[in-house]
């Protein structure tokens, strides 16, 4: 039986993706072993999001050569789209297939098998205008499933260079998307993450269908699904029938994460972000409505080029107005390829760092406060995964609806299914072992 590995860079569509390229290689009589193993396969899935990413996925290309100069390497993924003649180039890659046409991947490995010359698979994918599919009927990981319903990005920020990796938006059919979520529910799953690379952005290319019909449709016609997790919406697509549907619904969670980037006018112009902070707050205060005690997470660049002091305490500001459940901060990282990557009044490294630590110190402090709202409060939570700490060998850790994590003693056989948990400590990060008996309806835990 031939033997393939995996490693995957960057998102959790990636991820995803991954999966679905490991359904192909099962089915046709492939054994899956660890990337640190030979293998007669290795399939890279790379990342390209930034400069960085591109340096990693070179460095994973060569291990793998490095680990079995005989076996095939593939390299798949945004820098494979991006950059096939750069990664040829590297002595060692034998196939490279970017982000479309993913299902004849076994067809180019037989064929570089056959002839022993490198094959370059990667077409232009801004002339694509059809979806994917990629079906994944069950994850490595059990307990959430991610279900892939779009791909590509008409909006072209300045610092992103995602539409020229992934081409432009394009939605998976609907009955597609049902059959799949009826697929995962039956095969377990209790929970269904909607992911994509512009998620909320599906139906946009479609005349008579919408996000928000989708959403409905999940709900009503998916039997015995239990949750469905947006992976994220931008403001701009926070249209009234989705708040209607949020409204309305007994199963879309209580988190959403909207990037907000920054929350200075004058930065969001410069990055080409379609809204200004003010609609943006409104979008949070009509959500926040349509479904009480949300927890929202968003993204947030600090230092792109121009940003001030004033720019930056706009967005610090802005943020604690918000009451944010947590952040993602990145440092603006420059991408080769974009208009920003161009720009002047680069903001220097130090300055970067510094505004870096200040909202991180800000996200944490407004994380502890949300969850210190629910001490004493009973919470569904689907646990993960087992939790590995001499002290406390029986404790597991999952997320409640609202994206709180939560530790708590429960047995490995919860794993995956529903249980009702009473938060006792609030704390961030968790680093007291606040864990007691199970009691007939909940188990005392602490949240994160």
């Amino acid at each position: 039986m031939p033997t393939v590995a995996f490693h995957t860079l960057g998102c959790k569509v990636n991820h995803y993706e991954t999966e679905g390229i490991w359904r192909m290689f099962m089915e046709n009589g492939y054994e899956r072993v660890e990337f640190e193993q030979m293998a007669d396969v290795y399939v890279i899935n790379t990342c390209t999001v930034t400069n960085t990413g591109d340096k990693k996925s070179r460095q994973t290309i060569r291990r793998a050569i490095r680990k079995n100069p005989d076996a095939v390497v593939c390299v798949t993924g945004c820098y494979a789209q991006t950059s096939p003649g750069e990664i040829l180039a590297i002595p060692g890659v034998d196939v490279v297939v970017g982000t479309q046409d993913r299902k004849n991947m076994i067809q180019y490995i037989e064929e570089h098998q056959k002839t022993r010359l490198p094959v370059n698979a990667v077409s232009n994918i801004m002339k694509n205008r059809v979806f994917e599919e990629m079906d994944v009927p069950e994850f490595t990981d059990r307990t959430r499933a991610s279900l892939k319903i779009q791909e590509g990005c008409n909006n072209f920020c300045t610092f992103c260079i995602i539409p020229w990796s992934r081409g432009l938006l394009r939605s998976r059919k609907p009955e597609s998307v049902l059959k799949q979520a009826q697929h995962l529910v039956d095969a377990g799953y209790k929970e269904i993450v909607l992911t994509g690379i512009h998620t909320a952005g599906y139906g946009e290319d479609m005349p008579d269908y919408n996000f928000a019909m989708l959403l409905r449709d999940l709900e009503e016609k998916v039997d015995g699904l239990k949750r469905i997790r947006i992976s994220s919406i931008e403001a701009s697509q926070i249209t009234d029938d989705v708040i209607e549907v949020l409204d309305q619904s007994k199963k879309i969670v209580r988190h959403l994460h909207i990037p907000l980037q920054s929350g200075s006018n004058d930065v969001l112009k410069r990055m080409r972000r379609k809204y200004s902070a003010e609609f943006y707050y409104e979008k949070v205060k009509k959500i926040s409505k349509a479904l009480p005690d949300l927890a929202i997470t968003s993204d947030v660049i600090v230092g792109f080029p121009g940003e001030t002091e004033a720019e930056f305490m706009e967005t610090y500001e802005f943020i604690k107005q918000v009451g944010y459940s947590e952040l993602h901060v990145f440092p603006y990282s420059q991408r080769t390829g974009t208009p920003a990557a161009r720009m002047d009044n680069q903001v220097p490294k130090d300055v970067k760092e510094e505004r870096v630590h200040r909202l991180i110190a800000l996200s944490d402090e407004l994380a502890k406060q949300y969850a210190m709202r629910y001490e004493n409060e009973v919470l569904e939570v689907i646990p993960e995964e087992k939790i590995h700490d001499a002290d406390h060998p029986d404790i597991l850790a999952g997320y409640t609806d609202n994206y709180l994590k939560v530790q708590f003693k429960g047995t490995p056989d919860l794993i995956g299914k529903i249980v009702r948990v009473k938060i006792t400590k609030a704390g961030y990060p968790v680093n007291e072992g606040v864990f007691v008996r199970v009691m007939d309806d909940a188990t005392h835990a602490m949240a994160k």
